[in-house]
Formats: structure tokens, C-alpha cells, sequence
């Protein structure tokens, strides 16, 4: 037993090693397996993603390809249509489209001309075209038709008697354009073609030196008074005050200046005479016109406070000034009062105003003199003016801004189903072409007016006024220049 245990334990001993060796290789080669096999999922995540990430850069590859080929659509069609407009020009497109890389370059050339030139259009009665590098276009016109009847004392010269009664006229019917261009400056032009010739209306160039200044070259409204320097298509009656038309009150070629900032008005400017006048050299006369306004806020309302100064020298071209109004209408030619004032050498013309606007409630007065020097004889100084309330029966609010009256704007028009805004007026208007031994006629004028605005563009007034004229230049049966006149108006107007 003994002999046998002692080998077995040799044996025993002698393998030992070996097995243990064994193991040990056993468990290293599992650590390798073990290793390699954490290798191979990583790589196999690694190449997952990797897989993700081409499919991703294949579908953004597809996506500008796609992008290149609508570009290369868009860059043929407007070679073919530069083609059909200018040819030479086309073919520059053409050759830069066929480079390579063109089509891209094309299309960014494209998109960038648009960029830079955009065009917007803008509703103001009609289209006005809006640029960003500054220009802007916008047609605009008025028309108003005019009804009107004139009766006066029986007893009148056939002459004056023919001008009496019902008439229709054309009244204005403007056509033209303004806008702006670049750098500041802005355009007008206008004619009117009422009487079938053509006479100019607004013609000039503006210049905006700041936001507050402004300067105007051209054939423009000189710096008169309120009523004189608002639109036509927002005055209270038909037309406007006597003394404006009497004294001869009308657009001027010249140089004007404006500064307007924080309800102070202040215009001065030199004119010499309208355009058909300049015709002729002959007319030398000019004019120096300036006017001064304040427009406080005062109990919840803007108050109008100004004044304005005229001055004008004949320089012999116009030996003879003649002062006269019509009656309340224009569609008769006949003046009722009408002052000649020979050897005139200058005129003086001093203007006072003054108006209080709330909602829609106005109130508004104005007077002016205008004296005239000559030689050899007296000066005479004549005076007209009016005093005026109105007020909106509607609910809308009287318009003004910038020293004049401005567009009304129904709140509820026919265009928004409404009924539009509706106006009365009243006014008081004197005339006095009395003075230094001259005797043109003096008049007093009862007004009243009924205005409709159905839409902001449209507009239809009817107004009537009772005349006491005395020393009239038109007698009645020979000898009577003392009487009174009827007179009333219709219009209908739009503008755009």
C-alpha cells in the first residue's frame, strides 16, 4: 500500500503542473475570445452609425441636386425672358449660364437683383408703386362736374343777363403723377384739362433737407392763407372765399422753403409769374410771399393761429391790376363787383387767420388787404374775409393737418355698409373794392353748405348763397347798383 501510494503521489506531482498550466492557458485564451468579441460589437456599432451618417449625407446630396435643378429651371427661364426683351443682354446671361457652376450663380444673381428692387404697391385712391432705394410712382387725378344757378333782379343789360341762370361746367379735371426718388428729392406734376387745352397745375421739384425742412422749385401755390393753401377737395363750399379769387390769388413759378416742426408752420419764397405768363419776356414781375403759423393744443382741440405777407412788384410788364369775384359759384362769368386800378406799380398783401378744429366741430375766420401802389394817383387798400362754422352730423372728425384742411375719412362709408360721413356749414363772406376814389363794389355773402363723402374719395356738395351788393359796376334798369343775388351750387368729385 505504502508502495504504491508513494508512485500514485509522484504520478500525482508530475501532472499537476501541467493541469495547472493548462487552465491557466484555458482561461487567458477566454479573456482574448472575450475581448475581441466586445471589439466586434463595437466596431459592428460603429459601422451602424457610420451606415446612418451616409444615409443622412446621401439624402442631403439628393436635396441640393434637386435644389441645383430648380435653380437651372428658374436661371433658363429668365434667360429666355431677358431673350425676348433685350437680346444683347440675354446673351451675356446665356454665356454665364452655360459656365460651369452656372446655374447656382444664375439663380443667387436672381435672387439677389430681386432682393435689392422689390416692389410694393400701396392703395391711395389708386396704386402707388414703392421701391427700397427710394423711388416711388403714383398716378393721380380729379374730376368735379358743377351745376349752378345765378338769379339776379330783373332790369339787367342783355349782356349780364345772358351770363344769368342755369349752367353746367367741368370744373376741374386733373390728371398727373408724383413720388420720390433717391437722395431726398420728390416730383409733381399736374395739368388740368377742364377747358379743353391743357394748363399746368403743380409742377416741381422737392428737395427734404431735414425731416423738418423742405425746399419746392416750380410752379407751386405761394404762402397765402388757410383756405388759399388748402385742397380744392377739401374746402367747405364750392369755392373759396371771395377775397382769394379777387385778388388774384394763384399758383407762382418759384423757389420755396418750409419748416414744420412741433405745431410751428413757416414758409417763405421768391415767385416770379405763372407759366403761361413767362411766356413772354415782357413779364419781369416777381413776388416775395411768406407765411407764419402756430397750432397749439388748446381744450382737447388744435387752435389755427397765422398770418401771411405778400409782396409784389409790376416792374411796368402789368400796367393794369383788375380785382374781381364771382357770385359764390364759377360757373358763370359774370362779376357783380370788379375794381381796375391803373399805373400800378405794387402790390402789398397782408393776411390774417385763425382757426379752432375738435372733432367734429370747425371753426375758422380769415381777413386780408391788399394795397396797391401807382403812380400818380392814390393808393387804394382793399379788404376781404369770412368767418365760418361747421360741424359733422355723422361721426367722423374734421380733418386737418400741417396748416390746412385735409381729407375727411368716413368711419362707417358705403363701402363698409354705411351711410358716409355727412357736413354742414355756415359762413359770412365780405368783399370791399371801395377805396381812393375807385369804386368796385362791396358785397356781404350768407352761405350754407351740405356736404356728402360716401368713401374717403368721393365727395358731392350742395351749397347756397344769398348776395347784398352794393355799388355794383352792373346796374339794374340803368341806374341801381344796390340789389341782391341768388346763387346756388352743386358738385360731384372724385379724386384719386
Amino acid at each position: 500500500m505504502m508502495a504504491l501510494s508513494v508512485p500514485t503521489l509522484a504520478i500525482a506531482a508530475g501532472w499537476a503542473p501541467a493541469a495547472y498550466a493548462q487552465s491557466a492557458d484555458s482561461a487567458a485564451i477566454r479573456q482574448e475570445l472575450d475581448a475581441m468579441r466586445a471589439q466586434m460589437k463595437a466596431m459592428e456599432g460603429r459601422i451602424e452609425s457610420l451606415e446612418g451618417q451616409l444615409n443622412a449625407a446621401n439624402a442631403r446630396a439628393d436635396a441640393a441636386t434637386q435644389a441645383a435643378q430648380s435653380a437651372s429651371q428658374a436661371a433658363s427661364q429668365s434667360v429666355a425672358q431677358s431673350a425676348a426683351q433685350s437680346p444683347a443682354q440675354s446673351g451675356s446671361i446665356a454665356a454665364a449660364a452655360k459656365a460651369p457652376g452656372s446655374a447656382p450663380a444664375a439663380a443667387g444673381t436672381a435672387k439677389a437683383a430681386s432682393d435689392t428692387s422689390p416692389i410694393q404697391v400701396v392703395w391711395k385712391g389708386g396704386p402707388e408703386f414703392r421701391g427700397d432705394n427710394g423711388w416711388s410712382f403714383k398716378p393721380r387725378g380729379r374730376l368735379q362736374i358743377d351745376a349752378g344757378d345765378v338769379n339776379a333782379p330783373s332790369g339787367l343789360d342783355e349782356t349780364s343777363s345772358d351770363h344769368l341762370g342755369f349752367s353746367t361746367e367741368l370744373r376741374r379735371a386733373y390728371l398727373g403723377f408724383d413720388g420720390t426718388m433717391p437722395g431726398g428729392f420728390g416730383y409733381r406734376f399736374e395739368v388740368d384739362l377742364a377747358n379743353s387745352s391743357v394748363v399746368i397745375n403743380d409742377m416741381y421739384l422737392t428737395y427734404r433737407v431735414n425731416k423738418d425742412v423742405t425746399l419746392a422749385l416750380g410752379n407751386q401755390k405761394p404762402n397765402t392763407g388757410l383756405e388759399d393753401m388748402t385742397s380744392d377737395l377739401f374746402t367747405s363750399f364750392m369755392e373759396r372765399a371771395s377775397f382769394v379769387g379777387a385778388f388774384n390769388m394763384e399758383r407762382r413759378v418759384g423757389l420755396n422753403a418750409q419748416y414744420l416742426h412741433k405745431g410751428v408752420l413757416v414758409q417763405a419764397g421768391v415767385f416770379s409769374d405763372d407759366p403761361n405768363s413767362l411766356n413772354s419776356d415782357y413779364d419781369k414781375s416777381w413776388s416775395t410771399d411768406g407765411r407764419l403759423v402756430f397750432m397749439p393744443t388748446v381744450a382737447g382741440g388744435t387752435l389755427h393761429l397765422g398770418g401771411s405777407v405778400h409782396w409784389r412788384t409790376l416792374n411796368d410788364s402789368i400796367p393794369t391790376v383788375t380785382y374781381q369775384s364771382r357770385p359764390f359759384v364759377h360757373t358763370t362769368d359774370l362779376r357783380f363787383l370788379s375794381a381796375g386800378v391803373t399805373n400800378a406799380r405794387n402790390e402789398l398783401g397782408l393776411g390774417l387767420e385763425a382757426a379752432w378744429i375738435k372733432g367734429r366741430f370747425h371753426a375758422t375766420t380769415e381777413t386780408y388787404w391788399q394795397k396797391v401802389r401807382r403812380e400818380g394817383f392814390a393808393d387804394p387798400t382793399f379788404n376781404g374775409g369770412y368767418a365760418e362754422v361747421g360741424y359733422m352730423l355723422t361721426h367722423d372728425d374734421t380733418a386737418y393737418k400741417a396748416g390746412v384742411f385735409d381729407r375727411i375719412r368716413p368711419h362707417n362709408g358705403l363701402d363698409k355698409g354705411g351711410l358716409g360721413a355727412v357736413q354742414l356749414n355756415v359762413r359770412y363772406d365780405w368783399l370791399n373794392l371801395n377805396d381812393a376814389g375807385i369804386v368796385g363794389g362791396r358785397e356781404q355773402t350768407a352761405g350754407l353748405s351740405a356736404i356728402w363723402m360716401p368713401t374717403d374719395y368721393v365727395r358731392f356738395i350742395l351749397n347756397y348763397g344769398h348776395i347784398w351788393v352794393k355799388d355794383s359796376p352792373v346796374l339794374v334798369d340803368g341806374t341801381d347798383n344796390t340789389y341782391g343775388v341768388d346763387s346756388m351750387g352743386m358738385r360731384a368729385q372724385f379724386d384719386f
